[in-house]
């Protein structure tokens, strides 16, 4: 009897042990849910693109005044020169608008070389100043707007225009170096220096 009471004690701490194993166990296992993990929302939220802003034209850098662009080019060297020695810089550096028919270095060597000598000295600068303004007309000329006639320099004297076919002269000479742009006016090489009627060198 007390054997079988021995047994039966074992059997109920070995069927308790396994209860606890098994609680344990489950306890343990990693717990799975039918929840279904919702799907990420593919719906992008409305993209607003940044206004598109319409840029102002871009103003292009204006040319230099007729007297800077005859700086700025190597054909008027003796011109810019003969400028400077009859103090006309700030008058043609004003808003104009003025049209330059502007003698090349070649137009004044073609002068006797004392008459180009003679006029830049100090008491000839009313002469000077008088034949550099007979080369200026009081307006804007670009050959497109250039008509045969004559036309009123800054000198007080007419100068005469020709044209023949697309060619122009003035004064008897030939326009080399057309529409040189310039912020107020337009400067025209031309080839040879133009002497007032009225001059008396």
């Amino acid at each position: 009897m007390l054997q079988r009471n021995r047994v039966f004690k074992k059997f109920l701490l070995s069927a308790a042990g396994l209860g606890v194993f098994a609680t344990l166990a489950a306890c343990n296992q990693p717990q799975t849910t039918s929840e279904v993990a919702p799907a990420p929302d593919t719906t992008q939220a409305p993209t607003t693109e940044a206004p598109t802003t319409t840029q102002a034209p871009q103003t292009t850098t204006t040319d230099g005044t007729v007297a800077e662009v005859i700086s700025d080019n190597d054909s008027f060297s003796i011109l810019e020169e003969a400028i400077g020695e009859a103090g006309l810089e700030s008058t043609l550096a004003q808003a104009g608008p003025y049209t330059i028919f502007a003698p090349t270095d070649e137009a004044f060597r073609a002068l006797p070389p004392e008459t180009l000598e003679a006029l830049r000295q100090p008491e000839n600068r009313d002469k000077l100043q008088q034949i550099l303004s007979y080369h200026v007309v009081p307006n804007s000329l670009t050959s497109a707007d250039i008509t045969p006639g004559e036309v009123e320099t800054v000198a007080g004297a007419p100068v005469n225009i020709a044209t023949d076919a697309g060619q122009v002269t003035v004064g008897g000479a030939t326009v080399t170096e057309p529409d040189i742009q310039a912020s107020n006016g337009v400067v025209h090489g031309i080839d040879q220096v133009l002497l007032p009627p009225d001059l008396q060198l």
